[in-house]
């Protein structure tokens, strides 16, 4: 059963798959002693580009299909006239690390916003300050748990959902779809709230039947994606950045917003239920596996994800903008590159956005 409205502060939510998230002092002190050796090795010459953006076409653009990508998880989508941003954190350090590339947008040039979507309530995907100097009308869709909590800082149009929970709004259908993750904001909040996906499709047409039956756990077994070495010759980070031309999507593209998770049964799910055109999937914040496993998806894992859920394009985000875990902004493309010609996938599938430029989906 659900808990609703107040309830909810009594409870703790949990994964599908019987996986642990908690980690020990032990599992942070063998994270720490191994981390103090590595990051002496590694490289953060290679920066994500950013682009200047271009805010004539966002500014007035009221009906093509874009997607801007901000940095980290944060993207401006524009979707049938209405202004959208995801896990907005404009924030120039996290923790004790500084930013490692400036935002695509500056927040202070960016559009009105009408639909702010959160995946979950971790400071790198919910920043407090950069959620009140966005301009708009901002309705804010959130998880289960978190609505309260936004609204004591001074947010009251705030909706919330538990995971296949819908919104139509002004002609664009919004759900919200499970993840692998926790969350944590305080000592005394853990996994008070809920964590998961968007869904962001047309509404569908007046008369047509939906087709997808309630959610049902399958007996489809947990399948560990390999880690796959990356030798000297793979082409390179650089090159993938570089790639020039973006294909065209649709008109009225359903975009999938993976949020923050580790690999998991439901990611074949959500591809049952949505013809997914354009998804949205986390990359970094992987290495050590034995530690992030749980809850963040390696590279091959995450193009494991991006074919489950049937997708057709792969915009690769959460890297490049914070040193949250060992890995590098190179390390989690070339990885990427690597995976994507193991899989046989097509280029022009993965599009690696620079911050700042926008992807209009329509090609117009």
């Amino acid at each position: 059963m659900k808990a609703r409205d107040g309830d909810l502060r009594k409870v703790r939510f949990s994964n599908i798959d019987p996986v642990k998230t908690e980690k020990t002092l032990n599992h942070f002190k063998r994270w720490r002693q191994e981390r103090a050796r590595k990051l002496k090795l590694k490289d953060y010459s290679f920066v994500v580009p950013n682009v200047k953006p271009d805010l004539t076409y966002l500014d007035h653009n009221h009906k093509e299909p874009s997607i801007t990508w901000i940095g980290h998880s944060t993207f401006f989508i524009q979707h049938s006239g209405l202004n959208i941003v995801t896990d907005p954190v404009w924030s120039g350090q996290m923790a004790m690390n500084k930013r490692l590339a400036p935002p695509g947008i500056p927040i202070t040039d960016m559009p009105p916003v009408d639909i702010v979507l959160v995946s979950h309530s971790h400071y790198d995907h919910l920043s407090i300050s950069s959620l009140r100097r966005l301009t708009g009308s901002k309705t804010l869709l959130v998880p289960a748990g978190l609505k309260a909590k936004l609204q004591m800082k001074g947010f009251f149009k705030v909706k919330e959902f538990h995971w296949w929970e819908t919104a139509t709004i002004r002609g664009v259908k919004f759900t919200f779809v499970p993840s692998q993750h926790w969350t944590r904001r305080t000592p005394w909040d853990m996994n008070r709230s809920h964590w998961g996906g968007w869904v962001i499709e047309p509404v569908t047409p007046e008369g047509k039947k939906d087709e997808n039956p309630d959610f049902q756990l399958t007996d489809t077994p947990f399948t560990e994606v390999p880690h796959l070495d990356v030798p000297t010759d793979a082409p390179s980070a650089d090159s993938l950045v570089e790639r020039s031309g973006r294909p065209v999507v649709s008109a009225s593209p359903t975009i999938y917003f993976a949020g923050d998770s580790g690999y998991f049964q439901g990611f074949k799910e959500i591809g049952r239920r949505f013809p997914i055109d354009v998804a949205l999937m986390p990359i970094g914040a992987y290495d050590p596996e034995w530690f992030m496993g749980p809850q963040h998806v390696s590279p091959e894992q995450a193009l494991q994800a991006f074919i489950d859920t049937g997708a057709g394009w792969f915009v690769p985000m959460h890297y490049g903008s914070f040193k949250l875990a060992d890995d590098t902004p190179r390390e989690a493309l070339d990885r990427l590159e690597k995976g994507r010609e193991t899989h046989k996938l097509e280029q022009e599938r993965i599009v690696v956005l620079p911050h700042g430029e926008t992807w209009r989906l329509s090609g117009k």
